[in-house]
């Protein structure tokens, strides 16, 4: 995977470990997942009391497991939006050993936004549109 504009530093804790020592697979969703809130709100995509308003809801999640992780490891997630649709966006991660940049998991997931009110999914704000689009550097909303 190519270069990321945003990196999210990760705490490799003795609880994410399994039996035989390294991180179990199933604590990289929730790295990825600290990754992308904390990209969010570097965005300021999201405001106090918005995760009502606008949530935004896992629809798929795909891993690709290269180099196992270890307790205190120095690791980091790259995190981007990939692609923007009408109610869903792609985003893509990378977790990178921190010392010499080794990609050990990649994935991606795609998130459709929702109104946690109405019970129903929203299109993307045009304000998150907008200021994913300039970060991103991706083709301006139609």
């Amino acid at each position: 995977m190519a270069d990321f504009n945003y990196y999210h530093p990760i705490e490799v804790r003795y609880g994410d470990l399994d039996p035989q020592g390294h991180v179990n697979n199933a604590r990289y969703l929730t790295y990825f997942e600290q990754a992308r809130i904390s990209y969010i709100a570097h965005l300021g995509l999201w405001t106090s009391g918005s995760f009502i308003d606008i949530g935004i809801i896992l629809a798929d999640a795909h891993l690709n497991f290269r180099k196992a992780v270890i307790f205190g490891q120095p690791v980091r997630v790259g995190v981007r939006v990939a692609h923007l649709g009408t109610k869903s966006l792609r985003m893509e991660y990378s977790l990178l050993d921190s010392a010499d940049g080794t990609e050990l998991v990649n994935g991606s997931t795609v998130l459709v936004t929702y109104d946690y009110r109405t019970g129903s999914t929203i299109p993307i704000p045009e304000s998150w549109r907008s200021t994913i689009a300039v970060f991103e550097n991706l083709p301006a909303p139609a």
